[in-house]
């Protein structure tokens, strides 16, 4: 009799198991991978009765500890460590190291040293601005945010606009690249940048292979705002798209700017414009401890950046919330124009169609970046044709002790701090590094959570939808690669042991204490 009860009861609590976990999967939607970003995260949506999306997540499940194996190492090897960090956007992190090395030994580089990074870096940004447009978050504009998944890719891009400008994007990539190349030494991983200067001088006929592609590249830019102004602009759906609530928040936003007050990438003050458009802040790199936190949340390895001044309220937007922006949009909103005629035209032309400063509509950032695209062209153009350019003298030997010291550029993905602490020797005792996708990383979560709210209405989603909810994260092109912490410093971890057939037959997990169970 108690036999025959205890198997009863084991079934009815299988079964009952077995349909909340059905009612569960019901109630869950989730993309993952999530796509056409540098690293890797997942998108869980969640919803309610009715229905409607009663929260979604943007998880990223990867640590990168480049902070904690960069102690005990030499400084000077700092450009080369953490230039490993991404492989898109190496010349980001080897710049912001090497102007903090600048800092830690109290070294200044000569004029030519300066002008020659900052042409590669703007030779840098040209190129990896091309990349988004064209193979990351063009497919969604120019193939269509719901065409088939297979169509949105560079083929679909190409397929949209002709083999003809598909070279043409290919043709300029690999200029580009090579130049970086020429004087930097390596693309993907340089070896241009010392503390004081740089590893070489540029050469005269470096200098005009510089000069003919820089032409190029004004051209090709040019031709990028052309395309996004056909496709995109005189498309009424995409427009209306672009300017709608569902990709709309009203926050702070941050970038560099030059003694003008202009859009710079490689050098300047860091300055904050608030949601109405207002001033907030105006700082040099080594007071970013004074204006910038990091929150916590125990559902992503990422760090949630908000403004000290203002205070974490969550994941809101509004002037009482401290939640900021960086990326090619917030560099527009917070500077006074761009330092180079035809950018200031395309900048001018920008807030006049989206209605004044500042703008507050996320996939605006794809205009913005070709906007960017072009005055990084532009300023490569300037960089090239100054006499300076072939000074031989490139580096001032530093001579002072080592200390500490704060670097910052504008990497394509907004903000980046490199801060190092060393001892007498020049010896990593700390580092601290804050992306750009960590920076962004609050208003992204509430990008994707507000897009899913808005478009979902029950389990049943056309993919194409699911896509648009990736939108509002593509938006900013994200960079979890760099930008995964983990809090306490261990990995969450799950190991399934499947058969043939995909079954589950045995599995074990690491929670975040460290410690090892049967799952």
């Amino acid at each position: 009799m108690a036999e025959n009860v205890k198997s009863n009861f084991g079934e009815v609590w299988e079964e009952g198991a077995r349909r909340a976990a059905a009612a569960y999967q019901r109630r869950r939607i989730q993309i993952d991978p999530i796509t056409r970003l540098e690293g890797h995260g997942k998108i869980d949506i969640f919803l309610d009765e009715e229905g409607g999306v009663e929260r979604a997540y943007l998880q990223v499940p990867e640590l990168r500890g480049f902070e904690a194996f960069a102690e005990g190492r030499p400084a000077e090897e700092m450009p080369q460590i953490t230039s490993r960090i991404c492989g898109v956007c190496p010349t980001a992190h080897h710049m912001a190291s090497t102007k903090a090395l600048d800092r830690v030994y109290r070294v200044e580089p000569p004029p030519a040293a300066r002008k020659i990074r900052e042409l590669v870096y703007s030779t840098f940004m040209t190129e990896d601005h091309a990349l988004h447009f064209y193979i990351l978050g063009g497919p969604d504009f120019v193939v269509g945010p719901t065409a088939p998944a297979a169509e949105r890719n560079v083929l679909g891009v190409i397929a949209r606009v002709g083999l003809e400008v598909g070279r043409k994007v290919i043709e300029m990539r690999r200029k580009l690249r090579e130049l970086i190349t020429l004087v930097g030494g390596k693309v993907v991983h340089p070896v241009l940048g010392l503390p004081g200067g740089v590893a070489k001088p540029v050469k005269p006929d470096e200098q005009k292979q510089f000069q003919a592609v820089a032409d190029e590249a004004v051209a090709f830019a040019q031709f990028t705002l052309e395309v996004f102004e056909n496709v995109v602009l005189k498309n009424s759906d995409y427009v209306e798209l672009i300017v709608s609530d569902d990709f709309t928040h009203r926050t702070y936003y941050m970038g560099l700017v030059d003694g003008q007050k202009r859009v710079n990438f490689y050098d300047g003050t860091i300055r904050v414009a608030s949601p109405a458009g207002t001033v907030t802040a105006d700082f040099p790199a080594e007071e970013y401890l004074d204006h910038v936190a990091e929150h916590v949340e125990p559902w992503s390895y990422v760090k949630f950046c908000y403004l000290k001044q203002v205070g974490w309220r969550g994941f809101v937007d509004g002037a009482d919330s401290g939640v900021y922006c960086v990326a090619p949009l917030a560099r527009l909103n917070a500077a006074e124009g761009m330092a180079t005629p035809l950018a200031q035209a395309a900048y001018e032309k920008f807030y006049a169609t989206l209605g004044g400063k500042p703008v507050h509509h996320t996939l605006a950032n794809h205009w913005a970046r070709v906007i960017e695209l072009l005055y990084a062209a532009e300023r490569m153009r300037e960089l090239a044709a100054d006499p300076e350019l072939t000074d031989p003298h490139v580096r001032n030997l530093p001579t002072a002790t080592p200390r500490e010291g704060v670097g910052v550029v504008e990497a394509p993905r907004g903000t980046l701090f490199h801060h190092y602490q060393t001892d007498e020797r020049g010896v990593i005792r700390k580092a601290n590094l804050i992306v750009a996708t960590q920076n962004n990383a609050a208003r992204i979560a509430m990008s994707v959570e507000k897009a899913a709210k808005r478009l979902i209405r029950g389990a049943d989603v056309p993919e194409g939808l699911l896509n648009m909810v990736e939108m509002a994260f593509r938006a900013y092109d994200p960079c979890h690669a760099c930008a995964t912490h983990a809090l306490p410093g261990s990995i969450p971890l799950v190991v399934r042991v499947r058969n043939h057939q995909g079954e589950v037959l045995a599995a074990l997990s690491r929670g975040a204490d460290g410690r090892v169970r049967r799952a």
